[in-house]
């Protein structure tokens, strides 16, 4: 892929029509929307955004799944993206979408911001929205300790927004955060297989989303801007099996969707041979409240009988789950390993 090829075809702040519904300020640009739901935007296609888990962990002491899971400290994690655009367009995102607001193409090209300015500006931007809890400090709600900790962080989920495999240097990118101690979760749509393939640096985990078990439900579910994407996320699963980190498959069940034939998602994943299997919920949350009802967000209960009949499916053990994140790991191994 050029590096000009993912991005001149999405979003940008320069990008907008004057064709959506009325009410809409359509002066106002995606990324001035995106500013005021938080986002902390870096140069001119990046950005890291406060998660819930990282609030939880330093007002209640409740972290996130990863955490419990995997070891990843929920209070020293950045949730950031190098490239806001995105090739699919799903329905259950609950990320802001361009056509959400009436804004599409874009026929303007700015260039890429290089690895080591997203790498120091994102963790800029987690200090910056971490310095509203110096008064948890002060006020004795927080431990300095952890507070301290919370502003170096050591991991890097690249995971916030968009696509990351559009971004050209994402290599670079995994690179830098790995030279400076962190370690990585990637998590791609996998609808771009020869950069995954061609990632000499590998992340600490690499996250595929799979969102159907057929190619019907997947564009109808996910709605992707490329008409060969189905083929490309086959690919994206078979290169699976020749990565050295782990590997997670995600599947996010969206109920009356996409989670009533497990059995088929076995067959789909048998020869990608992931190290974890996450079958997790969607949850009826930000944007995507306008594009399907409550009722589509399963229970945690739906997502454990569905987790179930797959791990049998697969020879899968269920080795952890979140009733709260309503999510079922699914493994080979007996349990996740710690990465920290």
């Amino acid at each position: 892929m050029g590096r000009d090829s993912g991005y001149k075809l999405l979003c940008s702040s320069r990008s907008r029509r004057r064709k959506g519904p009325p009410g809409l300020d359509w002066e106002i640009s995606f990324h001035q929307i995106l500013r005021r739901q938080k986002y902390q935007l870096i140069g001119g296609h990046s950005a890291v955004k406060k998660c819930r888990w990282l609030h939880e962990s330093l007002t209640r002491n409740r972290p996130c799944y990863k955490e419990k899971f995997y070891g990843i400290e929920s209070h020293r994690c950045i949730q950031m993206t190098p490239c806001l655009a995105c090739d699919f367009r799903c329905l259950f995102c609950w990320r802001t979408h361009p056509e959400d607001l009436g804004l599409t193409g874009d026929d303007g090209m700015y260039g890429w911001d290089d690895p080591e300015f997203i790498v120091e500006e994102s963790i800029r931007a987690q200090r910056r929205i971490l310095s509203g809890y110096k008064s948890h400090v002060l006020k004795g709600l927080l431990e300095e300790s952890k507070y301290l900790e919370a502003l170096n962080p050591r991991h890097a989920a690249i995971s916030l927004d968009g696509e990351p495999t559009l971004y050209p240097m994402l290599d670079d990118l995994i690179g830098e955060y790995s030279r400076r101690g962190f370690t990585t979760f990637l998590v791609t749509n996998g609808g771009n297989p020869k950069v995954l393939n061609g990632l000499g640096e590998e992340p600490t985990q690499l996250y595929l989303s799979i969102y159907a078990p057929d190619e019907d439900k997947f564009k109808a579910l996910c709605r992707p801007l490329n008409r060969e994407a189905w083929r490309k996320v086959e690919e994206s699963l078979e290169s699976l099996k020749n990565f050295k980190s782990p590997t997670v498959v995600r599947l996010t069940l969206v109920k009356g969707f996409n989670m009533d034939d497990p059995k088929r998602y076995a067959r789909l994943l048998e020869g990608a041979e992931p190290t974890y299997v996450e079958a997790k919920a969607y949850m009826y949350v930000g944007y995507s409240r306008r594009r399907l009802g409550y009722g589509a967000m399963p229970s945690h209960d739906e997502v454990k009988g569905f987790a179930e009949t797959l791990a049998g499916e697969m020879g899968y053990n269920i080795v952890a789950s979140s009733e709260e994140s309503r999510v079922v790991l699914l493994s080979r191994l007996k349990a996740p390993r710690r990465l920290r």
